[in-house]
This record gives C-alpha cells, sequence and structure tokens, in this order.
C-alpha cells in the first residue's frame, strides 16, 4: 500500500504526464508494477485530480508506446541491443533463449499473453522484434488487443477505490485473476467461432 501512495503522490503533483512516463519506463524493464501505476493514476481520478476517461487513455497510450519501442529496439540493432546497459540488466542471455523458444513454438500468442507476465514482458516483445516473424502493425494490435483487457481493469479499479486503500488493494490482488479470467473467456470465444465457421464449411461442402 505505501508504494501505492507514493506513486499516488507522485501523480497528484504531476498528472497525466507522470503516468504517462513511467509506464513508457515499465515497458523498458522498470522495476515499477505497471498495473499498481495505472491503478495509482484510476486513484487520482476518482479524487478529483484527472478525468478517468482521459486517464484511460494516457494508460493505453504509454503501455503501447513503451512495448512499441522496445519491439523496436530488437527489431532494429537484433542481438547486438542486448549489449545495451538499459537492456543488460534486464534481459539475460539465458531469458533471452527461453523466450526466443517459445517465440518459434507459438508465434504472436506470445506477444498476446506476454502482456499479463510482467516479469517476461519486455524480453518478450524484445524478442519478438528480433525474430522478425512478426510486423510491427500486427504486434500494436494483438498488444493492443491485451492491453483493452488489462488497462481499463486498472485504471478503473483505481477510481471506483480512490477512497478506501484497504479494500482497493484487495481488488487489485484479485485483479490479475480477473484479467485471466477475462483472457480466458475471450480465447473461449474466438475458438467458438472458428470451430462455428469450420463446422459450417463442412457442412456447405457437403
Amino acid at each position: 500500500m505505501d508504494f501505492l501512495q507514493t506513486l499516488v503522490s507522485i501523480f497528484m503533483q504531476y498528472g497525466y504526464f507522470a503516468v504517462f512516463g513511467i509506464l513508457i519506463l515499465c515497458g523498458f524493464g522498470l522495476p515499477v508494477p505497471e498495473d499498481i501505476s495505472l491503478t495509482a493514476g484510476g486513484v487520482i481520478s476518482g479524487l478529483g485530480y484527472a478525468n478517468v476517461h482521459i486517464m484511460f487513455l494516457v494508460g493505453m497510450a504509454g503501455v503501447l508506446l513503451g512495448d512499441s519501442f522496445v519491439f523496436w529496439l530488437g527489431s532494429y540493432y537484433g542481438e547486438k541491443a542486448l549489449t545495451l546497459p538499459v537492456l543488460r540488466t534486464v534481459l539475460h542471455p539465458e531469458r533471452f533463449d527461453k523466450v526466443r523458444e517459445q517465440f518459434k513454438k507459438y508465434g504472436r500468442w506470445v506477444v498476446f499473453f506476454g502482456r499479463f507476465m510482467p516479469g517476461l514482458r519486455m524480453p518478450i516483445f524484445f524478442t519478438a522484434g528480433t525474430s522478425k516473424q512478426i510486423s510491427f502493425i500486427r504486434f500494436v494490435l494483438t498488444d493492443g488487443f491485451a492491453a483493452l483487457i488489462s488497462v481499463p481493469i486498472w485504471v478503473y479499479l483505481g477510481y471506483y477505490g480512490a477512497h478506501n486503500f484497504d479494500e482497493l488493494m484487495g481488488w487489485v490482488r484479485n485483479g490479475q485473476t480477473i484479467i485471466l479470467a477475462l483472457v480466458a473467456l475471450a480465447i473461449a470465444v474466438v475458438v467458438f467461432y472458428w470451430w462455428r465457421r469450420k463446422h459450417r464449411e463442412a457442412r456447405g461442402q457437403k
């Protein structure tokens, strides 16, 4: 709770710019939980220091820009970027090799699920860039779809719990479960529509 209160105090002073900047740095592996940063942005909205809907848009822009820049580093510099100090302390060669193997197996689905893996998000997005298996546009669309699930949950949790931090922290602890449940639901819907289309095509060929 102390960390959340610290972020709230900073964001109350500097508003949208502070939230936007912190989220971009989170994309580079800053040891600040993205979910807490988004929640803090929601809290200052609930306290009247910002508009919650604008905060949602700022949150989306911050996470997507940070993620996109990491992807671009991997795409433009390749594995040579691993020698940069900003990456060397976060993306160890062993971790990079493990993520690269997963990306070879599952492709852009790794990007989608990477948004929900705080410790692996940055290595996954960097590896996506180095792999050359996914275009920048497809990366942004995939990451953006995942962010549309997670970002509003954190921002609006902060907004509605701004006046009761104890209750809010309980919501935050359960927030990841809610997000994973929504992801599972989204996958189930996609699989259902894919199966129904295949079923209709099979019936049409008879």
